[in-house]
């Protein structure tokens, strides 16, 4: 279970939302959104908390406002959210990222990973991905140990380039995915819809600083019946 302050504020997590749904064109630049009211309530969250998520966007250049009017999409920015290099989608489109830490260990590297890091110890966190609650993906993440000593499984959100940066200082610039399908790991829990050994979705990713230093692989099976692997381009 994550601790209060490992979980991404509520307004962050409608932000990011209201961002994947824009960026999926659920959203349609020109839209005008509901009522805050109406859309706070739709929304389950006080409407507080949504204007401040709306105030994120509007700094994001996603949304203006407009005095008397209401609010309305505003396509083409080319500022990014905290899932900007989170690229699975549910089959309609969007979908608010979280995670399920199933364990968090510091361990050496394993022969069968490509070389990365400069440590011969690296962080292995394995996850359950969803996707506005369904259960999509299976994520195995190796940090290279030099960025810290110990990570708490509490301590981790459901964005892990968010902790890496608010917690290790470590700015994850550009990523690198290979996508393909492979059989699901003897570790997969039922609930993503496959059973372990059956081929589905497979992603490799090799996360990069801005210096191009590898710090992180993963490897994430999905399922494609649930959810795809989309990435855009301007």
């Amino acid at each position: 279970m994550k601790s209060d302050s490992a979980a991404l504020p509520m307004y962050l997590q409608t932000a990011e939302m209201l961002i994947r749904e824009i960026a999926s064109g659920r959203l349609l630049d020109g839209q005008k959104l509901p009522p805050e009211r109406e859309m706070a309530e739709e929304l389950g969250i006080a409407v507080g908390t949504l204007r401040k998520a709306l105030d994120e966007l509007v700094a994001k250049g996603l949304l203006e406002r407009v005095q008397g009017s209401g609010n309305y999409v505003r396509h083409g920015s080319d500022t990014v959210g905290i899932y900007s290099f989170f690229r699975l989608e549910k089959l309609e489109g969007g979908g608010l990222p979280t995670a399920e830490v199933l364990s968090a260990e510091r361990r050496s590297k394993p022969a069968d990973l490509p070389t990365f890091g400069v440590s011969e110890e690296g962080h292995c966190i394995r996850r359950l991905r969803r996707l506005s609650g369904l259960a999509a993906a299976m994520e195995e993440i190796w940090l290279d140990g030099k960025w810290a000593d110990r990570i708490a499984p509490a301590d981790l959100s459901d964005s892990l380039y968010h902790y890496y940066r608010k917690s290790l200082g470590l700015l994850i610039s550009r990523v690198e995915d290979k996508v393909g399908v492979g059989p699901l790991p003897d570790w997969s829990l039922p609930e993503i819809g496959a059973t372990s050994g059956t081929l589905v979705g497979f992603v490799e990713r090799r996360s990069l600083t801005a210096s191009g230093e590898v710090v992180e692989y993963s490897r994430t099976w999905f399922n494609p019946e649930r959810v795809r692997y989309v990435a855009r381009f301007r």
